[in-house]
């Protein structure tokens, strides 16, 4: 992992994999404590747009009408829930900044 720090020449900040804004280096840590926050926020997602899949694919498809003699899923109540797993996801992302 190369690490640059903004001041630094052109060629240090071309090559480098993360490059710091300013010039002091406890932004290091608090870099690598954002990384970490983010990969667990991008696991949450993953996590939660499955569990959504294995719920709401099957209910769209009729399985609770057919195996539990269940209500049919409306295609606009599926269009809703789809919106709202995809705002649950960006709001759960967006909570990033405030990191």
């Amino acid at each position: 992992m190369g690490l640059a720090v903004g001041s630094g020449t052109d060629i240090a900040i071309e090559s480098a994999d993360t490059v710091l804004m300013h010039d002091n280096l406890e932004d290091v840590v608090e870099s690598i404590h954002l990384s970490n926050a983010t990969t667990k926020n991008i696991r949450q997602n993953l996590f939660w747009a499955f569990i959504y899949n294995v719920i709401g694919l099957p209910a769209a498809m009729g399985i609770l009408e057919l195996v539990f003699d269940g209500p049919l899923l409306n295609p606009m109540a599926a269009v809703l829930a789809m919106s709202l797993s995809f705002v649950s996801v960006l709001l759960n992302a967006l909570r990033l900044r405030n990191y």
